[in-house]
């Protein structure tokens, strides 16, 4: 598992398979959670949950988790 985080933009990806290859994604499910974070899981044609994109992470996940994950731009 892979946690990257993008501050400016407050938004977490949660890759659960490493490395997710381009275009591997082939199905999105969108959620909204009751804090108000926007979860959007993406799906391999297989149906395998690939990673779960959180729009809005400062308010759906932990600040220590979010100080521990990596930056998009390395």
């Amino acid at each position: 598992m892979h946690i990257e985080y993008d501050h400016e933009n407050d938004l977490a990806y949660v890759s659960l398979v490493e490395p997710i290859a381009e275009g591997a994604a082939v199905r999105q499910f969108a959620l909204e959670t009751p804090s108000g974070s926007a979860l959007n899981l993406d799906f391999d044609e297989a149906g395998r949950l690939l990673g779960i994109e959180v729009a809005g992470a400062r308010a759906g996940l932990p600040e220590e988790l979010l100080r521990r994950a990596s930056r998009p731009d390395g």
